[in-house]
């Protein structure tokens, strides 16, 4: 911590973060801890009730109180007339997802709670980046699953009970048991949702962000691999690429014109991935032919023409080759069998 962060800590030791007592939830868990990575409201007590007189008191309020005013640091989202999403807070952004009392705290505060785990100033490009990336990855689900909103229309096929609000809801008292006092299970929850909240960002800031840039040298170099320019080299299997690809091709100008990703793995042989048609997509631009599908070894050879071949997945998303110059002519191959 920075001698201006410990002056503040200490300058403002009074400070006190309010939210409600009773069944806690992960929307004001996560609220809490994010507040508390920030050097004016690290050492601050929180404060669980209900009672007014109790809660005019605090520095800051979230998800109790009926009323959100980022003036005065108030940031419930229960009342009747609150609607809002990220979009109608910061027209720049694109989310349109209802906030919870997380994603209101994250609306005005996230970018500085970024900037202090990731040690990064928040005008730097990774914090911005992060800031879309985390509230679209993290902060949304919590926000959707506190306000209801389903992830599917229709019926679901089947039950997500393991995701972090599920997990936050557990450790609560069960009914068997004489309800007391939950503050300490709801710090326990804060390390749980903390814990989950600053490895994903840091994976983000460690993982994901420093892919961006073998991408891009990817994508620049594609010419080199393929005249086509449809098919992409990576310097090294394991790469996050997936949004980075549709990130630079936006940047570039190229219109889903991308449909194969090269690389190795730890085997040393090498796979050749469609690109699916979103980041998230099970769908491909260009599934690899069906007839190869299923297929493995002799029999995928004898099909493809390529010797060393070592299998395509039942999907047709992925296949492997012993070496990268078979890959890339299985890429080669299915483009010749497929594009018209």
């Amino acid at each position: 911590m920075s001698v201006e962060s410990k002056r503040l800590k200490m300058s403002n030791s009074t400070l006190s973060i309010g939210t409600h007592n009773g069944t806690f939830h992960c929307d004001e868990v996560l609220a809490c801890f994010m507040l508390k990575q920030l050097a004016q409201y690290e050492g601050a007590p929180i404060v669980r009730t209900r009672d007014e007189a109790q809660l005019s008191q605090c520095d800051i309020v979230v998800d109790v109180g009926g009323v959100y005013d980022a003036a005065t640091k108030r940031f419930d989202h229960h009342q009747r007339s609150f609607n809002l999403t990220m979009k109608d807070i910061r027209p720049e952004k694109r989310f349109s997802m209802k906030l919870s009392s997380a994603g209101l705290v994250y609306v005005h505060y996230g970018e500085q709670v970024l900037s202090e785990i990731t040690k990064h100033p928040v005008d730097s490009l990774l914090v911005q980046t992060l800031y879309d990336k985390v509230y679209e990855q993290f902060i949304q689900e919590v926000d959707a699953i506190d306000n209801g909103i389903a992830p599917y229309d229709g019926d679901p096929r089947y039950a997500i009970t393991t995701n972090l609000s599920h997990r936050v809801s557990y450790l609560n008292p069960p009914w068997t048991q004489p309800v007391e006092n939950t503050d300490e299970l709801f710090h326990e929850a804060m390390q749980v949702v903390g814990g989950e909240f600053v490895d994903r960002v840091s994976y983000y800031a460690n993982v994901w962000w420093k892919a961006r840039s073998h991408v891009k040298e990817a994508v620049t170099a594609r010419h080199e691999v393929d005249a086509s320019g449809a098919i992409v080299r990576l310097p090294m299997g394991g790469i996050p690429w997936k949004e980075h690809l549709f990130s630079v091709e936006t940047e570039v100008g190229l219109h889903a014109a991308i449909l194969y990703v090269l690389y190795s793995d730890t085997n040393g042989t090498w796979r050749v991935q469609c690109v699916p048609i979103w980041p998230d997509s099970f769908e491909s631009r260009l599934a690899l032919p069906e007839p190869w599908r299923g297929l493995r070894n002799e029999q995928l050879d004898e099909i493809t023409g390529t010797p060393g071949g070592v299998f395509v997945h039942a999907s047709g998303f992925i296949g492997g080759h012993r070496d990268y110059d078979g890959a890339l002519a299985m890429a080669r191959k299915s483009i010749e069998l497929q594009r018209v």
